[in-house]
Formats: structure tokens, C-alpha cells, sequence
């Protein structure tokens, strides 16, 4: 096996055992705090994409998203709900959309720090919420969402792929990796459904919605970096860049996923 992939896959391997371990065998507090730990490796990685190449700059982002995230913890939780802030996050990663349809054009450097600002608090208050309140049965759910939009894309693509989905941004990806990622993720989501006991169908299609959304998560986040002249975010894990480089989809998909459960099982 070479190098790079034995690397990449030991570095998966590490990776989903501390996501296990924090969501199975730590109490909330803590998991909060992991995940608030990757929040601020987020932003530091996230204002290079800004243009804040110094360190000082970087670490007064890094401060501003710290101060955000226990604002939004303090006062904005309890204040607007979690429905409000779920669609604020998800206005943000529509706006990105719409950037994505007019790129190249260079995406303004204060948008792409505004953005972060709001998208990295959110998430991390979003996150450790979807495991207060639902179980870590639920995130582990999220999660394999994702990853097996990811996969499926992925396959699919590699053995259908014709049809660029978004050549500037992302020359490798296609629309046929991007069928077989909703079906993959609708999979799950199908199979998900009979161990939760909810209708097969609106599992899957929040399923497909979910790997929507992943696809606009990763695709920004590829802008934002293009923009900056980046390849990856960052290089904290082994084969695989930095924190963005994989949390991009998970961070868009969180708010659809949580008003999709909320929708289905309620309050």
C-alpha cells in the first residue's frame, strides 16, 4: 500500500476514534469543549482564507470567533432558539452558493471573515445542542450522512463521472458523483429510518438534502481557498489538510440535518 493512503487512512482511523470517544464515552461538557478546540483550529485556518496571514491577525480572528462562540452560547441559544440560529447558518452557506455560481470572481476577503465568524460559532453551538438534546446516536447519524455522500460521490464519479459539476472550483467533481452521493447518503438515511422507527421516505429525502448542502459546504470552502491561493486549509492531520478541510461539508449539512430530525421526531 503506498505511503500517502496508508497515512491518510491511519489518520481516518485516529480521527473516528476520537469522534466516538467524545461522543460515547465523555460527558457533554467535555465533547463541547473538544469540539470547541477544533472550532478555534477552524478559525485560525479560516482567517488565512481571509487574507490574515500573520500571526497576529490570525490570532485575533481566532479571539473574535472564541468571543462569538460564548455569545451565542450565553445569550443567543436561549434567546432565539435553536431554529433561528439553525437559519441564520443556513443563509450563510446560501449566500455562499450564490458566490459560488458567479466564481471566479475573487470573493471579497471581509465576506469570506464574516462568514467564518458566523458559520464556526454556530456550528460548534449547533453541534454540541444536536448532542444535549438528541444523543450521540443522532450526530453518529450526521456523520455517517455525510461521509457516505462523500463516498458515493466519490465512486460514482470515478465510474460515471462525465458532466463538471463546478470546473473552477473543483475540476474533480461531477454531477454523476453528485447522484451517487444523494443515493448513498438516502441509503443511510433509509436504513436509519427503520432503527429510529420514522417513515422510511422523509428519511431519505433529509438524507439527500443533507448531501445537498455538503456538496455547497465543500465546494465554498474550495472557493474560499482558490480565492486565497491555498490548496488545503491547513495540515493539522496527516493526509488529510487541516480542520476545514474536514468539517467543510459537515459544517453546511449540520443545520439542515438538525430542523430535519426536529421536523420528524419534535421537540
Amino acid at each position: 500500500m503506498p505511503e500517502a493512503i496508508r497515512t491518510r487512512l491511519l489518520t481516518a482511523l485516529v480521527l473516528a476514534a476520537l469522534l466516538l470517544l467524545a461522543l460515547f464515552a465523555l460527558p457533554v461538557t467535555v465533547a463541547g469543549l473538544m469540539f470547541g478546540l477544533l472550532l478555534l483550529i477552524g478559525a485560525w485556518e479560516w482567517a488565512a482564507l481571509g487574507g490574515l496571514t500573520k500571526a497576529g491577525g490570525r490570532i485575533a480572528y481566532t479571539a473574535g470567533a472564541a468571543v462569538i462562540a460564548f455569545v451565542v452560547w450565553r445569550y443567543a441559544g436561549p434567546t432565539l432558539g435553536l431554529d433561528t440560529l439553525a437559519l441564520i447558518d443556513i443563509a450563510v452557506w446560501v449566500v455562499g452558493l450564490a458566490w459560488l455560481l458567479r466564481f471566479p470572481v475573487r470573493v471579497p476577503r471581509r465576506m469570506t471573515l464574516l462568514s467564518g465568524l458566523i458559520v464556526l460559532p454556530l456550528g460548534w453551538w449547533l453541534l454540541t445542542q444536536l448532542l444535549a438534546q438528541r444523543g450521540p446516536w443522532w450526530v453518529l447519524l450526521l456523520f455517517a450522512m455525510v461521509a457516505a455522500a462523500d463516498i458515493g460521490a466519490f465512486f460514482s464519479g470515478r465510474a460515471f463521472g462525465r458532466v463538471r459539476l463546478a470546473p473552477a472550483v473543483s475540476p474533480g467533481k461531477t454531477w454523476e458523483g453528485v447522484v451517487g452521493g444523494l443515493l448513498g447518503a438516502a441509503a443511510v438515511g433509509a436504513a436509519a429510518a427503520l432503527w429510529q422507527d420514522v417513515p422510511v421516505l422523509r428519511m431519505a429525502l433529509l438524507a439527500a438534502a443533507v448531501a445537498a448542502i455538503s456538496v455547497i459546504g465543500d465546494l465554498t470552502i474550495s472557493m474560499h481557498k482558490r480565492s486565497a491561493g491555498l490548496k488545503d486549509s491547513g495540515r493539522i492531520f496527516p493526509g488529510h489538510g487541516g480542520v476545514l478541510d474536514r468539517i467543510d461539508s459537515l459544517l453546511a449539512a449540520l443545520p439542515v440535518f438538525l430542523l430535519g430530525v426536529a421536523a420528524m421526531s419534535g421537540p
